[in-house]
């Protein structure tokens, strides 16, 4: 399918997030979406369940969200009654406060840092659950690399990934939201990110 993305894009570049997502499933043997409960996850969230009721969510927590995020993600997995499978490191965040800390990004720990709590539980997560298509909430004007990509894109690992609101606004997300009673939540923190505009690793 890589190289009918160009022609895939275009097609549905006009379509709804629904009808993307629609479409996306009707390829798809093992889908998947991934969730970290940022702002706006819910409208991801809600659109893919109401496709497909049973998609597994996978969330990966780093283990350093706020107190707020956690209560949001409590709010939206009750709501839309979402199939979540949780990974976590496998190093505490008491422990890895001791030893390591939160490494500054200029720091060469960070990288260290980004694999324990981001990157090892996302490809275990990957590996035991062999999705070949995965849903995300990336959106343009995000970041420089995600200004690269597309609705549908594909890796190096073949998987196809699928942004359904990639060309959407945070005022169109806003109304979405309202419409769909959905929650959001904004005091979130990315300690593998640090800056807003800075790839998290997973995507790049």
């Amino acid at each position: 399918m890589k190289t009918n993305l160009e022609q895939i894009n275009k097609d549905l570049r006009r379509k709804s997030p629904l009808e993307i997502i629609l479409w996306a499933v009707s390829v798809s043997d093992h889908p998947v979406v991934t969730t970290n409960f940022r702002p706006y996850e819910a409208a991801i969230l809600h659109a893919v369940a109401k496709v497909k009721r049973d998609i597994k969510v996978i969330w990966c927590d780093t283990g350093y969200n706020t107190p707020q995020t956690y209560n949001h993600a409590e709010s939206v997995i009750n709501q839309l009654e979402l199939n979540v499978h949780l990974y976590v490191p496998k190093q505490t965040t008491a422990h890895r406060d001791i030893v390591l800390g939160i490494p500054h990004v200029d720091d060469p720990n960070h990288k260290i840092f980004t694999e324990q709590v981001k990157l090892e539980p996302f490809k275990r997560a990957m590996s035991e659950h062999q999705p070949d298509l995965w849903f995300t909430n990336l959106r343009k004007g995000q970041t420089t690399f995600r200004d690269s990509i597309d609705i549908v894109s594909q890796g190096a690992d073949g998987i196809l990934k699928v942004s359904p609101f990639y060309y959407w606004t945070d005022e169109e997300l806003d109304k979405y939201h309202i419409d769909n009673n959905l929650p959001n939540e904004f005091k979130y923190f990315d300690p593998t990110k640090q800056l807003e505009n800075r790839e998290c690793g997973l995507h790049a």
